[in-house]
């Protein structure tokens, strides 16, 4: 089987985790008599500085080109302190999801028993925890009108009853195949695009009479992320909310670098880690690779429905963590490097027989 990949390493430490995911590929290719061709592509900073363009026509092309997209990350200091700057990074990744009219964004939040005593949380309370964030993507207040004066600014949040339902189906057939449950994330006392999301995804779950809803405001969602995580099988919200209560249940697992993620739409899908660019630890080989190597592994899963190979990558990744490994985010008294942890891993699916 040939597949191309389209290789976005992107900014920061995108590039390092980014080879450490691919180089597993590989080993799985290797292994199972796949031929996967990665094809190269710029975005972001490292695109801007060589092109002018946070996502060139270059880019544009290989992506909608390709069976499937592995990216980094993006962004760049030199931003942050030059808001009025009208070309940007996140600019690309941005423009990328809408060409690829990807909608929704599914991120796993699962803790390991090997890593169980780093998260900040009690060991009681994040045993079990075990579910899946499906974000809408290309709508909502990222996406909606803006403007701003002197005085004053606005952002506008839109949704309609077609893009609900198309991101909704997403999370209940997930839902199916996991715990048969979906719990939905809203401010629906008080926003009139959550009342929508309420109303259209009740009525969208009379097809899955199976799977049981559960309404729950954002706040108190944020509040029993931290406070009971195992109750969640499938979390399901908009855009902005999914993208704060992620990065908050990112804690959970002791690490931001643990967590992949997976963009899915009309096209092409894409996978990526959900951490930053992480510029202060660019080239010190300190960033941890597995969220971009479980990013690969949702690849291989979702895009190439090569269930058995990212499965081995799972438990290559759970085998070595309980062998004490990890880089210096997961493992302060011992730690290794972005590149020995890689290297760990691929040995580990080398060796299972």
């Amino acid at each position: 089987m040939k597949k191309t990949i389209a290789v976005l390493p992107g900014d920061g430490i995108g590039p390092e985790v980014v080879e450490e995911a691919v180089k597993v590929l590989k080993i799985i290719a290797k292994r199972f008599n796949h031929e996967f061709d990665f094809q190269y592509g710029l975005i972001g900073h490292q695109a801007i500085v060589k092109t002018g363009k946070p996502l060139p026509e270059e880019t544009v092309n290989l992506i909608q080109n390709s069976s499937a997209i592995l990216f980094g990350a993006i962004g760049d200091p030199i931003y942050d302190n030059n808001p009025n700057l009208k070309v940007r990074p996140e600019q690309g990744l941005l423009e990328m999801r809408k060409v690829l009219g990807l909608y929704a964004n599914l991120r796993p939040v699962k803790v390991y028993s090997a890593l169980i005593d780093q998260s900040p949380l009690k060991k009681k309370i994040i045993a079990n925890t075990d579910f899946v964030v499906v974000r809408e993507l290309i709508g909502g207040i990222y996406f909606g009108e803006k403007g701003s004066t002197e005085n004053s600014a606005y952002d506008t949040c839109s949704y309609s009853v077609e893009e609900i339902i198309r991101v909704g189906r997403v999370a209940f057939e997930l839902a199916v195949k996991r715990k048969n449950k979906v719990t939905l994330v809203d401010k629906a006392n008080v926003l009139e695009t959550s009342k929508l999301w309420r109303k259209t995804i009740q009525a969208l779950h009379k097809d899955y009479p199976d799977v049981s809803l559960e309404m729950m405001y954002v706040d108190n969602a944020a509040m029993q992320i931290i406070r009971n995580p195992s109750q969640f099988d499938v979390i399901l919200t908009e855009n902005m909310f999914g993208d704060i209560l992620t990065d908050e249940a990112s804690v959970i697992t002791g690490s931001i670098g643990m967590l992949p993620s997976a963009s899915i739409g009309q096209k092409t899908a894409l996978y990526e880690p959900i951490h930053g660019s992480y510029p202060q630890a660019v080239g010190k080989h300190i960033a941890n690779p597995i969220g971009a190597i479980l990013s690969a592994a949702l690849l291989l899963d979702i895009s190439f429905n090569l269930k058995k190979e990212a499965k081995l990558i799972e438990k290559a990744i759970t085998n070595v963590l309980s062998k004490g490994f990890g880089t210096c985010d997961i493992n302060s008294v011992d730690p290794v490097s972005t590149q020995e942890l890689g290297k760990l891993i691929r040995d580990e699916i080398k060796n299972f027989s």
